[in-house]
């Protein structure tokens, strides 16, 4: 083996070389485990029948091979046909003396993070949490005299003078609701895990949606009875989904319909720092037929206080994904007019023990 055939072989970073025709015709070893299909599949056939991702990408591709330059997309969330999808910067490299011919660079930003230090940022980011979590604790304690001052006043204002009182007292409340979501982001404490019927857990949230929030909107159940049990804290499952067929339940209008459905599938890991994958077999998807999520808040909405309602606090999907975090499971979303689907995909095994 050449040297430069055995440096390609074992660059870190999953590199492929597309032909004009954008067929592969080269993939280091990096590039296999990232697609998760092996060079004997892939090799000789289109590139987008295994890498997906964002319409960006073929884009991107096409306008390096116009121009005979290289061109860098900082941000792009891509992945295989069985992989999970993961942000990434890709490099797309004209190749000299080669005519049409792409190399396509996937560098995945945990490469980048541990490559220039993530770790200040990530102290940061929790220096802030905590932060937040102090002033929401000491925020609530004024706020108790206020409201508690202004129901006391309204004993002895008339009638028509209390809309004033009210008010300070619904605002109040209001805000201390929205401090008690802040609080929950510095809470580290692990989840409880135990082994629990994902259906059980289904049913509790649909429950509470019929006799809170729901109305008359119409939620249907569409469950696979052959599941295995989930590696999961209940409670915290019922938080997520409780927030999920919320969020359906207030994008709907009158002749709104959320579907609960819950599936098997093998082929879905989720990337681990070790280079190994973690399988997340059992899913669960919450959709709906409402107008769906604007283009330009469709990979942010997980981010605290990215909202689409007027009145939202935009804390609820980043709770979620938060939890989904800590049980090392993946969420997605996809959404387009009349067909938003949140997924939520978990293990079965209890990591502990295997």
């Amino acid at each position: 083996m050449s040297l430069y055939r055995e440096l390609w072989s074992q660059l870190p970073i999953p590199a492929l070389l597309v032909t004009g025709d954008d067929t592969v015709q080269e993939l280091n070893l990096a590039a296999e485990q990232f697609l998760g299909i092996s060079a004997k599949v892939i090799l000789g056939q289109p590139i987008w029948n295994y890498l997906r991702g964002e319409e960006l990408l073929p884009a991107g591709l096409e306008r390096a091979r116009a121009t005979s330059r290289p061109i860098v997309i900082s941000q792009i969330t891509t992945h295989g046909r069985t992989t999970a999808p993961q942000t990434c910067a890709v490099h797309l490299c004209p190749m000299t003396g080669a005519e049409g011919q792409i190399m396509i660079l996937l560098i995945a930003h945990e490469t980048l993070g541990g490559r220039f230090g993530e770790t200040a940022p990530l102290s940061a980011a929790h220096s802030a949490i905590g932060m937040a979590e102090m002033l929401a604790h000491e925020i609530k304690n004024p706020l108790a005299g206020i409201t508690g001052a202004a129901q006391f006043l309204s004993l002895s204002l008339p009638a028509e003078d209390l809309e004033m009182t009210d008010l300070i007292v619904e605002e109040s409340k209001r805000i201390v609701s929205l401090l008690d979501q802040v609080e929950q982001f510095g809470d580290v404490t692990p989840p409880s895990c135990a082994f629990v019927n994902i259906h059980d857990v289904l049913d509790r949230a649909a429950r509470s949606a019929v006799f809170g929030f729901a109305g008359d909107i119409q939620i249907h159940k569409t469950y696979d009875p052959s599941l295995p049990e989930v590696w999961a804290d209940a409670d915290q499952m019922v938080q997520v989904f409780l927030n999920l067929v919320k969020n359906a339940c207030e994008a709907l209008g009158p002749e709104g319909k959320v579907t609960i459905r819950t599936f098997y599938d093998p082929s879905l890991r989720l990337p681990l720092p070790d280079g190994t994958g973690r399988r997340l077999p059992l899913h669960v998807e919450i959709i709906d037929n409402g107008p769906g999520l604007p283009k330009a808040l469709a990979n942010h909405v997980f981010e605290p206080f990215v909202t689409t309602k007027n009145n939202g606090k935009g804390l609820g999907l980043a709770l979620v994904s938060k939890i989904i975090a800590q049980h090392r499971a993946w969420i997605s979303v996809a959404s387009q007019p009349g067909h938003t689907i949140f997924r939520v995909s978990l293990s079965v095994h209890n990591e502990s023990r295997s």
